[in-house]
């Protein structure tokens, strides 16, 4: 699948770094190789080199612009015609606000009350940012940059 140029962010060169296409919520970022691979274990040494510095990189990025309570980071999927690629989730304050404030979500409330710990874990929480962000038609209003300013911001930083 091809990347419309509005949403890139970086590139090296066996990675893009771009915005999800089809998210609302900013700093949402993807990871995905430019090689036709769909496992690590097929991938040759010099993207393998790459990924983690790539990573930590666009971590530290997203961390220093749009300072998220936590980035999340995971490989989901494996849809045909789709690269290997990794999932970079920003988690804002403002966003696990408006989880607790819905009901659907919490399945693993009674468990969290259960252990005396505050908060819920992170597959609630992107099952919710994948939900109301990436699939809902009319997603929740976002605080801070929109997602065309992100980009922008992410890009001087990645490559500043």
């Amino acid at each position: 699948m091809q990347v419309p140029d509005r949403f890139l962010v970086y590139g090296t060169d066996f990675w893009f770094l771009n915005h999800r296409i089809d998210s609302a919520l900013p700093g949402y970022l993807m990871i995905a190789s430019k090689l036709p691979v769909y496992d690590l274990a097929e991938l040759p040494d010099g993207a393998l080199a790459e990924l983690g510095p790539l990573l930590a990189k666009a971590q530290r990025a997203v961390q220093a612009v749009l300072k998220p309570a936590r980035v999340y980071i995971g490989r989901y999927g494996h849809s045909p015609g789709h690269p290997i690629h990794f999932h970079l989730i920003p988690v804002y304050d403002w966003v696990e606000g408006l989880f607790w404030r819905d009901d659907r979500y919490r399945v693993l409330e009674h468990f969290v009350e259960a252990q005396h710990e505050p908060g819920t874990d992170g597959a609630e929480l992107t099952l919710f940012i994948w939900r109301e962000f990436c699939e809902r038609p009319n997603p929740p209003p976002i605080e801070g940059p929109s997602v065309p300013e992100t980009i922008t911001l992410l890009r001087e930083k990645m490559n500043g």
